[in-house]
């Protein structure tokens, strides 16, 4: 290689510099000697410096080459010290080349300076991604402006294989090129061919008697290439997977009483073709242990009998690490909530191999208590630190608590706004009872300002300006106004919702919305709306995790038919006598959310139930009762189950209306040609004569089901009662007062390495009903796919694809439905 070549060159100049000009040095008249304590005269073979000349030097100026040579003016220069300042100018990592020479009593440096990197390209990279490599690389001193240093390009070189063979790819290639470029600058290219993964083809455990290879390796994750390896990657070798697993190994028997187990050799074998991997462990079980006493010492803090009641070992159990850690861990969390931030609970064990039992003294040693000094946020541009602060359940100036620290920490979470929440408790400098607690958040888009297309098959084309945000202004308040338009709708709304109205947490919103509906475009029965309301509404918090809420309103709700409506819809309308609907109405609804998440909970569960009614005065007197559930369970980092349901019922009270009606014609005029109309029948002829009747949940508010938000595979808000004329052979779809749906899904969180994705697959089953008299668990409706959940930054994309698994003649399945612009 160039340079090792060039610095041995260089030292060898520095102690053969003195030859030419060291000799006339040596022609020179002697100094006498001074006396004893004066300066001495410079020996044979060195000089004074009268003055330091620097050559070569571009980017680097003069001035910096001589803050790093150890050699000023009037110093004597010898062979040792021209060493000496050669290595210290390599040492700097500036200079390529350096040599000293002499003319007459002046020192010339000439130095020549490494190259500067011009542009740094990366290719080929995938499982490490471009900008943790980039930063990784300016660490070492590669990047784009640095001096080039061709021994941190062969560091490099050796780091990134050493990476992807942790990662099992023994195949990888990595081919660093130096182009070099005018003005003494080099473009570097690192040329990654990543190549396969080795897989592991075989697991083998030697020794093993009680209990089967299967069981043992079931929470490897290690594991021989199976079906699932494609999106798992459990297949794939790593040094870490494996020391994880033998750690898992041993607890596996530690906590089955096997206190003597022991691994005595792991051996790791690779194929020639570095594609398989082969892995092997031999094992000694030993015998199976009792607890033959269980004892607590040390400071307890809180009464004995308290710290007894968490210890899970017990006297004549079979020991169990597991349960021994439990134990220790309770207390400790149980200590920690009361400001003991740094307890801890050392188990001592002591073993009978005679007897092959275990006595296990807890040691409990609470450390000082501990006191928050002060909560810090970090992270938040947009959102005040007040928002923050609302959530903590931790405060300044109080004793440490965990419990409520992590609390805190969900509930930042649960806002919305943040991508990623990160807590950490730093010990105040100088103190040893004193923490910080600094909560560390990555912000998220928390609204949008839209104005554009959507589109999804019951809808068509919409097109909506809207303005939403769900932190307004960094203030956390929730601000929508809306104005959309699409086949079957015409909306303008505005919304407002401060969480926060008062510092007990009471929410306060409005809602203001005027919209025109036409129904007959939303798969359902052929008529129109025309509705304006206006919404008042109450939040309070009741515990952690339940609130009530408390709606008031009124609106206006004008019904337009044609010539298609359902005859039913008609006579509900005459029977009422009016096509405009006034509602005085009220609404009290109870939440309970323990989910982890806003966006994409792994755990937690969420249930809401709502009863709405109108008030005595409105047009129509009638109730609706619903009810929502979700729960989240985390099965493994790679696989969450959401199981959910929503049940829906609704009914008039008060006593039922009835008219009779007769036909009468009315006569043409100048403008208008004869036709029908029905009246109260009062001395009209009964030949024409009709009884309508008004009871139940009027039609325009029963439950729909089917499509992307219930049942997916069956076309939006076709399932239940049909009304069939000869207008719509096929039915239109009415809805029913009784809804009954649920869902069983498993969400692949890992699949994309992104937060704003998801992918899952599902069984969905449900329908309407029109009465709980006509509920029949044979007629509900089964389908099962997969769906795509896609938080885009131009909007929300849902795309599904269902096989409906139980369905009758007559409903309408649409396998493939997706939607885009609207909520998920």
């Amino acid at each position: 290689m160039r340079l090792p070549s060039r610095r041995l060159l260089a030292l060898a100049l520095a102690s053969a510099i003195a030859a030419p000009a060291w000799a006339q040095t040596a022609q020179e008249p002697p100094l006498a000697v001074p006396a004893f304590g004066t300066p001495t005269a410079p020996s044979p073979g060195s000089f004074v410096v009268s003055d330091i000349r620097i050559d070569g030097a571009q980017r680097v100026s003069a001035g910096t080459v001589l803050t790093y040579l150890p050699i000023e003016r009037g110093d004597t220069v010898d062979s040792a010290k021209v060493g000496d300042a050669i290595r210290a100018l390599y040492k700097t990592g500036f200079f390529e080349d350096v040599r000293l020479d002499r003319q007459g009593d002046i020192l010339v440096v000439t130095v020549s300076e490494r190259p500067a990197i011009n542009k740094l390209t990366l290719t080929g990279n995938k499982d490490l991604k471009t900008e943790d490599l980039t930063k990784n690389l300016k660490d070492i001193g590669i990047a784009e402006g640095e001096t080039f240093d061709r021994l941190s390009l062969d560091r490099v070189t050796q780091e990134l294989k050493r990476a992807y063979n942790n990662r099992g790819k023994y195949n990888a290639e990595i081919n660093p090129t130096v182009t070099q470029l005018d003005r003494n600058r080099v473009d570097v290219t690192i040329a990654i061919k990543e190549g396969k993964a080795a897989k592991i083809r075989h697991v083998n455990l030697i020794g093993n008697e009680t209990y089967t290879e299967k069981d043992i390796t079931d929470s490897w994750e290690s594991k021989e290439h199976n079906w699932l390896s494609w999106y798992r990657r459990d297949d794939q070798y790593s040094r870490e997977k494996l020391s994880g697993d033998l750690e898992k190994l041993n607890n596996y028997y530690l906590d089955r009483g096997y206190v003597d187990f022991s691994v005595d050799s792991t051996q790791v074998s690779i194929s020639p073709d570095k594609r398989d991997m082969f892995l092997t462990a031999g094992i000694t079980e030993g015998e199976i242990y009792k607890i033959s006493d269980v004892n607590i010492s040390g400071d307890t803090v809180l009464p004995r009998e308290n710290i007894e009641r968490l210890v899970f070992v017990k006297k004549g159990q079979i020991f169990s690490r597991r349960l021994l850690e439990a134990t220790s861990d309770g207390i400790t969390m149980t200590l920690s909530n009361i400001g003991y931030a740094f307890a801890k609970v050392n188990p001592i064990p002591t073993v009978d191999r005679t007897g092959r039992t275990v006595a296990i003294n807890l040691q409990v040693v609470p450390g000082p208590r501990v006191n928050v000094r002060q909560i810090v946020f970090k992270g938040n541009s947009r959102t005040s630190d007040e928002v923050l602060r609302r959530e903590m359940r931790q405060f300044e100036g109080t004793w440490y608590s965990q419990a409520a620290i992590d609390r805190s920490k969900v509930r930042l979470q649960q806002l919305g706004y943040f991508e990623t929440v990160d807590v950490e408790t730093p010990a105040v400098p100088g103190t040893s009872d004193q923490v910080d607690v600094v909560y560390t958040v990555k912000e998220t888009t928390s609204g949008s300002f839209t104005f554009g297309l959507g589109y999804s098959q019951l809808s068509g084309l919409t097109t909506s300006v809207q303005l939403s945000q769900n932190n307004f202004l960094g203030r956390g308040n929730q601000v929508s106004v809306e104005a959309s338009r699409s086949n079957y709708l015409q909306r303008y709304a505005f919304s407002f919702r401060n969480p926060y109205f008062t510092d007990e947490g009471m929410s306060l919103g409005y809602n203001l919305s005027w919209r025109e509906f036409d129904y007959s475009d939303f798969n359902t029965a052929s008529y129109s709306t025309t509705n304006a309301a206006a919404q008042a509404v109450l939040g309070i918090p009741l515990t952690e995790f339940d609130s009530v809420s408390l709606m008031f309103g009124i609106d206006s709700n004008e019904i337009l038919t044609s010539g298609g409506t359902p005859q039913s819809i008609v006579d509900y309308i005459d029977a009422i006598g009016n096509r405009t609907f006034h509602a005085w109405r009220t609404e009290l609804g109870w939440a309970r959310d323990t989910r982890n998440d806003y966006f994409m909970p792994t755990r937690g569960t969420y249930q809401r139930l709502s009863a709405e009614i109108t008030l005595p005065g409105s047009t129509v007197e009638y109730y609706k009762l619903n009810y929502e559930f979700s729960k989240y369970w985390s099965l493994s980092p790679a696989l969450v189950l959401r199981t959910g349901a929503e049940l829906g019922y609704g009914d008039s009270y008060g006593s039922d209306t009835t008219r009779d009606l007769c036909w009468i014609t009315v006569p043409a005029t100048s403008t208008t040609l004869a036709y029908n109309k029905s009246v109260d029948c009062g001395s009209n002829p009964t030949a024409n004569r009709r009884t309508v009747t008004a009871s139940g949940l009027p039609f325009f508010e029963n439950f729909y089901a089917g499509g992307t938000r219930s049942v997916r595979g069956f076309r939006d808000n076709t399932l239940g009662p049909r009304a069939y004329d000869t207008y719509y052979t096929n039915g239109q779809p009415l809805g029913g007062s009784v809804k009954t749906t649920g869902s069983i899904e498993l969400i692949f969180p890992k699949l994309f390495d992104s937060r704003a994705a998801r992918v899952s697959a599902f069984l969905d089953f449900g329908n309407v009903f029109d009465g709980t008299k006509n509920f029949d668990a044979n007629e509900l409706r089964a389908s099962a796919g997969v769906a795509l959940l896609w938080r885009a930054p131009v909007g929300p994309i849902s795309i599904s694809y269902a096989f409906p698994l139980r369905k009758e003649e007559g409903d309408e399945i649409e396998r493939l439905q997706f939607t885009f612009g609207g909520g998920f």
